[in-house]
């Protein structure tokens, strides 16, 4: 037999077997997974596990990573991303980054009721956590970004956020700073062109998909009867039974849905406070069946990310409860109810990685410097 033939069955062998061998490590993995979970909840009491099976039909626990849909991420697009995401440069003013209103070191939120921006102006709603936000269904209050892609496109060029005039703009600052067209070539290397907006947003979106914040919540829909504490399943109960799973759902506990703000009683800003109306969806549609219609936000870290609704009117997580019981529901939650629920709430604060909220060293100033500009 002709030695060339010999050497490509080898090789055919071998990779078959390790091709085996890995999918059946990878399906070997899964299983102990779902048998280290089912021994778990084996041990469960009964009182427990059918508050499992009743937060099962709700909820999920976090996934790793939120994987995007139309590209696939690889590790310098993240490393990229997490640059430019902490990267004041992409503003006109050379101050202000995706970081200065979703503050990784204070879960994703800068905790004002609305973020300042370019020219120290306030903008007219709440910055959201980005913290798991890659999983909504939708992005910004208003959902007129499908995703955190199309999303990170926006601010860098809203005149009271970021401030930058167009996109050639961003691109031509970034070209003068050394080493990013390097980065751009790593992260997309079959590009001809790799250093682009949508390149930009692209990155950005890719390191805030690596932003999941698991807590003892995913640890007990994992079986772990332990990992709350009977105050938090109190909580987790009446958080199920008096409705708040109507909106708050899924693996963050919110954001894959649109509701208005006032379904049952309103108008809401009678119980907000809220100083100027926000008619939300409708802003964007003009169709009016979407007055006042806001994406439902996500609980994860909820308990860390005030003030709250989208105007940030509102700074004490008891009184939102309260303020979501009669608007949403048409109740009047008891005292013990809103202390209940939010002793449930306050076990969905998770941990970003370390690597994640440390700063990252920024490519330096190149060919030209840019010095502030708040014209």
């Amino acid at each position: 037999m002709n030695k060339k033939w010999i050497s490509t069955a080898v090789v055919l062998t071998l990779t078959t077997a390790l091709t085996f061998s890995c999918e059946q490590g990878s399906i070997d993995a899964s299983e102990k997974s779902q048998d280290a979970e089912s021994e778990a909840i084996a041990e469960l009491s009964q009182e427990d596990l059918e508050l499992l099976k009743q937060a099962k039909k709700f909820f999920k626990p976090l996934p790793e990573v939120a994987e995007p849909t139309g590209y696939a991420m690889n590790d310098d697009m993240v490393s990229l991303g997490k640059k430019l995401y902490f990267d004041t440069r992409l503003s006109k003013s050379n101050t202000i980054s995706c970081n200065s209103c979703h503050n990784l070191a204070s879960f994703g939120v800068d905790n004002n009721p609305t973020s300042i921006g370019h020219k120290w102006v306030a903008g007219p709603r709440n910055s959201p956590t980005v913290l798991n936000a890659a999983l909504h269904t939708a992005q910004f209050w208003d959902g007129r970004a499908e995703d955190v892609e199309e999303q990170a496109e926006g601010p860098i060029l809203n005149p009271i956020e970021m401030g930058s005039p167009h996109e050639e703009f961003v691109i031509d600052r970034l070209r003068t700073i050394e080493t990013y067209e390097d980065l751009f070539a790593a992260a997309f290397p079959d590009e001809p062109q790799p250093l682009t907006y949508k390149n930009m947003a692209r990155a950005i979106g890719s390191f805030e998909r690596t932003l999941m914040t698991p807590d003892r919540f995913d640890d007990f829909l994992r079986g772990d009867g332990n990992a709350l504490t009977a105050a938090e399943k109190k909580g987790l109960k009446s958080f199920m039974d008096v409705g708040c799973t109507t909106c708050h759902s899924g693996p963050v506990l919110g954001g894959q849905i649109f509701q208005k703000f006032g379904l049952i009683k309103g108008p809401y800003w009678e119980y907000t406070g809220s100083e100027n109306i926000d008619e939300g969806k409708y802003e964007v549609t003009g169709v009016e069946s979407d007055k006042y219609m806001f994406k439902v936000p996500g609980l994860r870290n909820i308990a860390k990310t005030a003030p709250y609704f989208h105007d940030g009117s509102v700074w004490d997580l008891e009184k939102t409860i309260e303020i979501m019981g009669v608007t949403q529901l048409g109740k009047e939650l008891t005292e013990e109810q809103i202390n209940e629920i939010v002793d449930f709430l306050e076990a969905l604060t998770g941990e970003l990685s370390k690597e994640a909220r440390t700063l990252p060293i920024l490519p330096r100033m190149g060919k030209e410097t840019t010095k502030p500009d708040f014209s």
